[in-house]
């Protein structure tokens, strides 16, 4: 594990990536401290920036944002000041939940969330390809989530841990990926 922490500390992280609405005495008594030894362990993690912060998460189709797109960009000169001039316009719109810069033929993939289809149609035309930094854009429509989580993998920093990948079995039974 992480020099950072120890198995007491991934233990609390597990939980509280889980519920952060846990009160410091349920987590105490769920990692068998008393409520003080806890509290300084969460102070600690704080401090030290591996507790960033805690949100609610909210549930984006109930609130009638449930239309996701993953659109990969394409910069017309990927020089750092369009770089940075289209990063800057992403922190406008509202409707970019998450960018990365990533390897390959594009710059950027974006995850997009709006209303609907027309919706996403306007950020497209309106924002996104409105742009003189953009040349090109490959929009990816979610059909289905079929996993997402916010929580951090910490066990895998743990020493000793496996790192081989397990194979997936089909459903007749026979091994895949070997």
């Amino acid at each position: 594990m992480s020099d950072l922490i120890d198995e007491l500390d991934a233990r609390i992280l597990d939980l509280i990536q889980e519920d952060a609405s846990l009160s410091v005495a349920d987590l105490a008594e769920r990692v068998g401290l008393s409520p003080s030894p806890c509290w300084r362990r969460i102070k600690r993690l704080e401090d030290l920036g591996v507790i960033r912060k805690r949100v609610t998460l909210l549930d984006a189709d109930k609130l009638g944002l449930g239309f996701e797109v993953y659109v990969s960009v394409k910069l017309s000169l990927p020089s750092r000041t369009n770089l940075e001039a289209f990063e800057a316009c992403l922190t406008n719109w509202p409707e970019v939940v998450a960018c990365a810069t990533v390897t390959g033929h594009e710059d950027y993939v974006l995850r997009v969330m709006t209303s609907d289809m027309h919706a996403y149609d306007d950020f497209l035309r309106d924002k996104l390809l409105a742009s003189d930094l953009v040349s090109g854009v490959e929009s990816r429509i979610v059909m289905r989530t079929v996993r997402s989580t916010t929580a951090v993998p910490i066990r895998l920093t743990m020493h000793g841990e496996s790192k081989e990948t397990p194979k997936l079995i089909a459903r007749d039974g026979g091994r895949q990926g070997a």
